[in-house]
C-alpha cells in the first residue's frame, strides 16, 4: 500500500498536524506508515482493512492502554469512515531484529513479562468458569474449520477436542492480554515499547504466553526464564498444563490461518506444534 496525498492516512495525518514527511520504514507493514510532522516529531498512521480489528484496536487504545503508559503509543485521532489511526511514534529496535542468543534478545524478553506483568495485574480477575467455557466454544469452532478443510485426521482431531474439554471444565484468571505478544510487536530502546493492540481484550490470563512458549520458548528456555524474572512470578503447575491445551488453540488456528493464506511457514508451525502435543 503505497502512501499518496489522497491516501487516508496522509489525510488524517494533514488534519491533525499540519504538513508532513513519509520517512522510509521498511520494517513496517503495508497498511502502516512513518511520518514526521513539521516540529520533527514521528508518527505513526495505520489504516486497518477490516473494520472489527479497527474497532478493537480503538477500543483498546480508548480502555486498556492507559496501563501502559510509557510503553505504548498514544492516540493522537482517528478516521472511524476509513478505518484509520494516528498514534504517536515509539523509539527503539524491533526485538525480532536481535540476534538469536544475544543479550538485547534476552533483555527484550525480560523487559516483556515485566510490562505484561504491570498490565495483568492491573486489569486481573478472579478465577471463573466463564472463560474457560468461552475458550472452549471458539477453539471448537477452529477445530471444525480445520475439519472440514481436511486439515486433521481423526487422532489429531480428537486430540484437539480433548484440550477443548479441558479448556470449557478449567478456571482460570483473566486479564486484560495482548493476544499477539511476542518479539515482532516489541521495541527496545530507551524504554521497552508495545504496539498492535487489535486483538486486545479480557481472556485467561495464561494465554498472552502461548506465542512465545510455541513459538520461541521450547528451543530457547532461557528467554522463558528471564521473561517470568521480570514477569514476576513463574506459572504454577495448573498453568503449565493449561498453556499446553493453549498450544492446541496455537496449532489449530496455525492450520487455518496457513491453509486459507497459503502461508507454508505458518501451517508448518501448526504442524509442529500439533506434534508436541500430548
Amino acid at each position: 500500500m503505497i502512501a499518496t496525498a489522497d491516501d487516508p492516512r496522509i489525510r488524517l495525518a494533514h488534519h491533525l498536524l499540519g504538513a508532513v514527511d513519509i520517512a522510509a520504514d521498511p520494517a513496517l507493514r503495508p497498511r502502516v506508515v512513518r511520518l514526521v510532522a513539521g516540529d520533527g516529531r514521528q508518527y505513526i498512521a495505520k489504516q486497518h482493512a477490516e473494520r472489527d480489528r479497527y474497532a478493537g484496536e480503538l477500543h483498546a487504545y480508548r480502555a486498556w492502554v492507559t496501563h501502559l503508559t510509557g510503553h505504548a503509543p498514544g492516540l493522537v485521532g482517528r478516521d472511524d469512515a476509513t478505518h484509520t489511526l494516528l498514534l504517536t511514534a515509539l523509539a527503539g529496535d524491533r526485538a525480532d531484529t536481535f540476534a538469536p542468543g544475544s543479550p538485547e534478545e534476552e533483555l527484550a524478553h525480560h523487559e516483556a513479562g515485566h510490562v505484561l506483568g504491570k498490565l495483568h495485574r492491573a486489569t486481573a480477575m478472579p478465577q471463573g468458569g466463564a472463560v474457560g467455557a468461552s475458550l472452549a466454544e471458539r477453539f471448537q469452532g477452529w477445530i471444525d474449520r480445520a475439519v472440514r478443510a481436511d486439515l486433521l485426521d481423526a487422532a489429531e482431531e480428537n486430540l484437539l477436542k480433548h484440550h477443548a474439554v479441558i479448556l470449557g471444565t478449567s478456571h482460570m484468571d483473566s486479564a486484560i492480554c495482548h493476544l499477539d505478544y511476542q518479539p515482532r510487536n516489541w521495541l527496545l530502546g530507551d524504554t521497552f515499547g508495545i504496539y498492535d493492540f487489535e486483538h486486545m481484550r479480557r481472556d485467561a490470563r495464561v494465554r498472552d504466553f502461548a506465542r512465545l512458549e510455541f513459538r520461541r520458548w521450547q528451543a530457547a528456555p532461557h528467554l522463558r526464564t528471564a521473561f517470568f524474572d521480570g514477569y514476576g512470578r513463574s506459572p504454577n503447575d495448573l498453568e503449565r498444563r493449561l498453556l499446553e491445551s493453549f498450544g492446541a488453540i496455537e496449532a489449530a488456528t496455525a492450520l487455518v490461518k496457513g491453509h486459507q493464506e497459503d502461508d507454508a511457514a505458518l501451517s508448518a508451525h501448526g504442524r509442529t506444534v500439533l506434534s508436541r502435543l500430548t
